[in-house]
């Protein structure tokens, strides 16, 4: 066997060591992950991994429905996207010297802003919560002023900063204090106009489609909310971290709303291609050179992996891909035919309560049932912990079908679907069938789903 230099050889590890996954995970990491996944029956051991699919070591294969949180927009190990890493690579670029301007982020940047006209300048950072945080400093510089709002049910990332502006109250409990800034209704435009008048209000962060329960801005909404926030000297910024990259069936989801343009756009997931973490935050030219103002302060916000060669060959990548492959087409379509397809079974059963989304975001709602029976089970389990009837579709979507789904956030009744924006019919055919016999279980009033709730409700009652 040939070593890499140094002696170093990974696949001779992960062979040997490779078993001990769940252990290592327990005894190093969060150790209430393995807990959790045993708990629910999702401590699968994955092998390999291709476009929107896994296979375990006996060779079956998963459909991928949640594409590691919508970081996968092209589904895994894309050959365009491991060819531009390993041409990095061989390329051995003067990477980072922290004293040069390198190409690849500035190509980077002229691709982003050319699908938002509007808008002038990037700035490259490595996540989400990264592209937010620098969004709510940007704002803040500005615009003079202290206090950024923010959508209630809202998700913008867990740092500090965006932890500020995330709307769930199960992620903020225990960090607290938090910096200063307000939760509004998404759609209340009343209640923006109040805290506008204030005065002190330096944005409105808002994703275009909320990830936690997968609820769209209604329609005027983020238009007439851009008016009031101008009419006030404050800016909106568009949390595109996971709607981004044609996620809902446009580049960009607030471009599904005609006027709308975002003084400021947080981006990241899909853009990685799913090798190499990236965020990015796109903004007006006059608020960059409010943070930029001189070249004292040309470090006063930086990255020290922002902007690097693997990052940016990805992210270089990923939009290529997307144009060449028409993939925001793809799932405008597919979305709507998922969509659809779901939204005909409404009427069919009634512990299903609506189907909601946009392209490839898309949320399955459950609710309360007419029928006795099942009535005093969906009770049971709402007694316990509303959302566990939600937990209880998703588990034998995997450990029967072979579909990897999830609950869409805490105590929520919605499963969300944001799988691969590569898959086509055959996938839809695949999950509305699954989903139609797990339906079909639920309504039965009996056999192994409901056995299954009831050690959910066990499980919920001892936690508390």
């Amino acid at each position: 066997m040939t070593r890499s230099p140094g002696g170093f050889d990974l696949t001779e590890l992960l062979a040997r060591r490779g078993a001990e996954r769940y252990e290592l995970h327990s005894r190093h990491l969060n150790h209430q992950l393995p807990r959790m996944l045993r708990t629910i029956g999702f401590d699968k051991v994955y092998e390999r991994a291709e476009g929107a699919y896994f296979w375990d070591a006996e060779g079956n294969d998963y459909l991928d429905m949640l594409a590691g949180f919508g970081v996968m927009g092209l589904g895994r190990h894309h050959p365009v996207v491991r060819k531009a890493l390993h041409d990095v690579l061989d390329a051995q670029l003067a990477d980072l010297t922290r004293f040069d301007c390198q190409p690849l982020p500035g190509l980077l940047a002229e691709r982003l802003l050319a699908q938002t006209p509007h808008l002038d300048r990037v700035f490259f950072g490595n996540s989400g919560t990264e592209a937010v945080e620098t969004a709510l400093k940007f704002a803040r510089r500005a615009t003079g002023r202290p206090r950024v709002l923010y959508c209630t049910h809202a998700f913008h990332g867990l740092t500090a900063g965006s932890l500020s502006v995330n709307g769930e109250n199960a992620f903020r409990d225990g960090f607290a204090p938090l910096l200063p800034d307000t939760a509004v209704e998404l759609g209340d435009l009343d209640a923006l106009e109040r805290e506008l008048r204030t005065g002190d209000v330096a944005a409105l962060v808002v994703e275009p489609v909320q990830g936690k329960g997968v609820n769209p801005a209604p329609p005027g909404y983020l238009r007439s909310a851009q008016e009031l926030l101008h009419a006030h000297g404050a800016l909106l910024v568009a949390d595109e971290v996971q709607t981004g990259l044609g996620r809902t069936g446009d580049f960009y989801a607030f471009q599904y709303e005609a006027g709308v343009e975002p003084d400021l756009v947080c981006v990241a997931k899909a853009l990685s291609g799913g090798y190499v973490p990236v965020g990015a935050t796109l903004g007006k030219d006059w608020i960059f050179k409010k943070v930029y103002s001189s070249m004292d302060r040309v470090l006063v916000h930086s990255a020290s992996f922002g902007s690097n060669a693997q990052a940016m060959a990805a992210g270089l990548a990923v939009l290529s891909v997307l144009e060449d492959e028409h993939v925001v087409a793809n799932a405008r379509v597919t979305g709507e035919l998922l969509r659809s397809r779901l939204a005909a079974l409404v009427g069919r059963y009634e512990l299903l309560h609506e189907v909601r989304g946009r392209g490839l975001m898309i949320g399955i709602e459950f609710g309360r049932p007419e029928s006795i029976g099942l009535r005093s089970r969906w009770a049971m389990l709402q007694a316990a912990r509303k959302g566990l009837f939600a937990q209880m579709v998703v588990v034998p979507l995997l450990q029967r079908h072979r579909i990897l789904t999830q609950v869409s956030g805490d105590h929520m009744e919605v499963i969300k679907l944001i799988p691969p924006l590569i898959i086509g019919e055959r996938e839809v055919d695949r999950f509305v069938s699954a989903f139609t016999a797990v339906m079909d279980d639920a309504h039965n009033g009996g056999g192994l789903m409901w056995d299954f709730g009831r050690t959910l409700v066990r499980q919920a009652v001892g936690n508390r």
